[in-house]
């Protein structure tokens, strides 16, 4: 098969449905249990060829702290591989939110760079790869809606139901590491079964402290309750909630506060990316 000259693939975003912490390494990291959510809201990664490594992306982001250049380098490295890339990001998904922009991003570069450069890698080994650039990275490498365990690499799939959700991210950013560094989080919740998550749902416990430090993010969930059960996903920013269908979804986007930020996804089990490749690779 020849060498492509050019691809396009999507990095979609994810919702956390539920973040229970059940302790913590020596190491420091955070034990976890948490119900990711798939969306069909994305950014867009376009490789080229090119005869060295490029990567047009974030403004006044440095190569070291660009984790597509760094998930680019990482597969180049593990490989062996000799050829060059331009990337270009095309951004859509808030940073510094709980959606998973950043760890997507990279794990569409490995995945998708693995099919650019025929490198020749499954997905355990991208997603191996993917873990030391980020928690959140095996997820969207693997491309399915999962629960997942240990520091959210234990990863097993979930068949969720259609959902449509509104996303909202007030004013503000937020640093995880900040979040899960402060000495009011709570580390020790009791674990939940999956089935139980299913029948009752769950909560978030990065909520509660981010709700007191950002009272933007406390003010966009109370807003957004008006419409129904409004929670944080991740360490935030974002909050959202879920409704009947796309027309309630754009009447709650309507009535938004004009300095916040918003969308209405579709939950999906399968993310674009995957959808998209497994068509080229079907051709």
């Amino acid at each position: 098969m020849a060498l492509l000259t050019t691809l396009q693939l999507p990095a979609p975003c994810k919702l956390n449905l539920c973040l229970n912490i059940t302790g913590q390494r020596a190491d420091g990291y955070h034990v976890l249990q948490t119900a990711f959510q798939l969306l069909d809201f994305c950014d867009q990664v376009t490789f080229s060829a090119a005869p060295s490594l490029q990567v047009s992306a974030l403004v006044g982001v440095t190569p070291g702290d660009n984790l597509v250049y760094r998930a680019a380098q990482l597969l180049a490295e593990h490989t062996g591989c000799a050829q060059g890339v331009d990337i270009q990001l095309q951004k859509r998904v808030p940073s510094g939110a709980g959606l998973g922009g950043g760890s997507s991003d990279a794990a569409t570069t490995l995945v998708g760079l693995n099919y650019f450069w025929r490198t020749g890698l499954s997905l355990d080994e991208l997603a191996t790869l993917g873990l030391s650039l980020g928690a959140d990275v095996p997820v969207f490498v693997h491309g399915q809606s999962a629960w997942a365990e240990g520091v959210g690499e234990q990863l097993l799939p979930l068949r969720l139901p259609p959902r449509t959700y509104v996303v909202i991210q007030p004013n503000c950013q937020i640093s995880t590491r900040e979040i899960f560094l402060h000495p009011g989080l709570t580390r020790h919740s009791s674990p939940i079964t999956i089935a139980r998550f299913l029948e009752v749902g769950g909560s978030n416990d990065c909520e509660a402290i981010v709700r007191i430090l950002y009272p933007e993010v406390d003010a966009a969930v109370r807003w957004l309750s008006r419409w129904g059960l409004a929670r944080m996903t991740g360490t935030g920013s974002c909050v959202y909630v879920e409704v009947v269908d796309e027309a309630e979804a754009q009447t709650v986007l309507a009535e938004k506060p004009a300095e916040w930020f918003g969308f209405s996804a579709q939950g999906v089990n399968t993310s674009a990316l995957h959808t998209q490749l497994n068509k080229l690779v079907q051709r």
